[in-house]
């Protein structure tokens, strides 16, 4: 086991145990993250990730018992777990419960055919908490679920109609140049690209998203996205 103060802690959570063999063969061959435990289903995630101190989780979506996006919500409304970040493992890179993984808390999500380097990546990104995983491809798919939700009237419950109604009430207390971030984060722009766009200095930037993650109530960036489209600051694309 790797003892580095800089060690990433991963949690695997998959019902399959040959799947969870070959993620933590690959994740401890790296010298900057270690896997310190193993769940079968998302209750068994949630109360190791209680215990152990993990960094990230890899959650699968679909798992008996209580599933990766009961378990995501159930880590994220947790104070004590609030520096957990999840990132959500999909069977197919389209997959109707990623919009709602990213409700839930998770910062991200990766087809469980990603290249080993890409998982590792997601890992590293994720622990480091500065940007969404696939940032491009995720907003897309952010967009495309809310247009098709907005299409067939399906925008959920009451109570997810009242969260979204105080989130846009919560734009009020952003500032201009807040919005203006804001705006670039939903794109999917990292905060070098931001300064760059907005002739500022990146370390502004990052003080600029930190602000509007306190103002709307932000776990990350992937949230701070599924805001800005679902209080309609951001519009999906027509193609």
């Amino acid at each position: 086991m790797t003892t580095a103060t800089s060690s990433i802690r991963v949690l695997l959570a998959d019902d399959q145990a040959l799947l969870r063999s070959a993620f933590r063969v690959l994740v401890d061959s790296e010298p900057d993250m270690e896997v310190v435990g193993e769940a079968a289903d998302g209750a068994e995630a949630v109360e190791l990730a209680r215990s152990l101190g993990v960094d990230v989780v890899l959650m699968d979506i679909r798992m008996p018992g209580t599933d990766g996006l009961a378990a995501t919500r159930m880590i994220s409304e947790d104070p004590e777990l609030s520096a957990v970040r999840v990132v959500m493992l999909t069977t197919f890179e389209v997959d109707e419960y990623v919009v709602q993984s990213l409700r839930a808390g998770a910062s991200g999500f990766l087809g469980k055919g990603a290249e080993p380097d890409e998982l590792l990546n997601a890992i590293r990104i994720v622990a480091a908490g500065e940007a969404l995983l696939s940032p491009v491809a995720t907003t897309g798919l952010i967009a495309t679920f809310l247009k098709q939700a907005s299409a067939l009237g399906q925008g959920g419950t009451a109570d997810d109609d009242e969260a979204a109604a105080a989130r846009t009430e919560r734009l009020s207390a952003l500032t201009v140049r807040e919005r203006e971030v804001l705006v670039q984060v939903a794109g999917g722009h990292s905060n070098d690209e931001i300064a760059e766009q907005l002739v500022v200095s990146p370390l502004t930037v990052k003080t600029h998203v930190n602000r509007a993650m306190a103002k709307l109530g932000a776990r990350d960036r992937a949230q701070l996205v599924v805001i800005a489209y679902e209080s309609g600051l951001v519009r999906p694309r027509v193609e």
